[in-house]
């Protein structure tokens, strides 16, 4: 069993296709998706979907750039939702981003810390969505009691470090099999076998072999490939201890 543990099959590209796209995944291996919220609308429709589909867990999360709709109302509101839906699996994706400073550092920080006071609340793991943002989002971080995971890892291999060090978890795109990452693979090779994920993050981030094409779950497996081949071992051994993980991360799994 592989998981996608990172989807927004929540997304307009995928409208009317949903049940395809999933038979698809299943067909490659790929047997649980988790739908990761980033916005108001995206976390409710990750819910909705949830309920809809036996493969599917949700989560429920605000980007940084819509960090400004967290409020201390909608936390008790996701908190509620939370102890009646064992379906919700982890707050996020939430975190910083300084890439284009869409929304002031004071706005993040305000949002992605009332996140991870409810993670912290409700015992759920964080998903964190960072960029450029390494240290701010590891200082504020290790002020809760959350275990998380950074997702779409992207930074040098000296964060990942401090990460480790932490207990963090790092997860990989289909960055990892573009030509120029070469950084990003010695980040993999590296990661310890109980520390990492795989995700898609579709529908971006294709791999390498699907470059130009939307995203989708099925497309994790180049990810498991690629990431046998950095660390040099068989593809059956990625797929267990990526899924294996998941597990031990998104505790929800086994209740819902």
């Amino acid at each position: 069993m592989i998981i996608d543990t990172h989807a927004h099959l929540m997304d307009d590209q995928f409208k009317g296709e949903v049940p395809k796209i999933i038979e698809k995944a299943k067909g490659v291996g790929v047997e649980t998706i988790i739908n990761v919220g980033c916005s108001l609308k995206s976390s409710k429709q990750s819910v909705e979907m949830a309920e809809e589909y036996d493969c599917l867990y949700a989560t429920l999360g605000l980007h940084p750039y819509d960090a400004a709709d967290a409020t201390e109302e909608l936390m008790g509101e996701w908190e509620k939702m939370i102890l009646e839906n064992n379906k919700i699996l982890a707050i996020g994706e939430c975190g910083l981003d300084y890439f284009k400073a869409k929304v002031s550092k004071e706005v993040q920080e305000k949002g992605f810390r009332l996140q991870l006071e409810l993670a912290q609340k409700v015992g759920l793991p964080v998903i964190i969505h960072n960029r450029d943002a390494d240290e701010d989002c590891l200082r504020i971080l290790k002020e809760y009691r959350v275990q998380a995971v950074f997702h779409c890892y992207g930074s040098e291999i000296t964060f990942a470090r401090k990460l480790w060090y932490e207990g963090y978890y790092t997860s990989f795109t289909g960055i990892i099999t573009y030509p120029n990452t070469e950084d990003l693979r010695d980040v993999v090779f590296e990661a310890p076998m109980d520390k990492f994920m795989i995700e898609t993050d579709c529908p971006y981030l294709a791999p390498q072999n699907h470059r130009g094409e939307r995203n989708e779950p099925s497309y994790v497996v180049d990810i498991v490939e690629k990431i046998a081949e950095i660390k040099l071992l068989d593809r059956e051994a990625i797929v267990r201890m990526s899924t294996e993980n998941a597990q031990e991360f998104f505790l929800r799994l086994g209740l819902a």
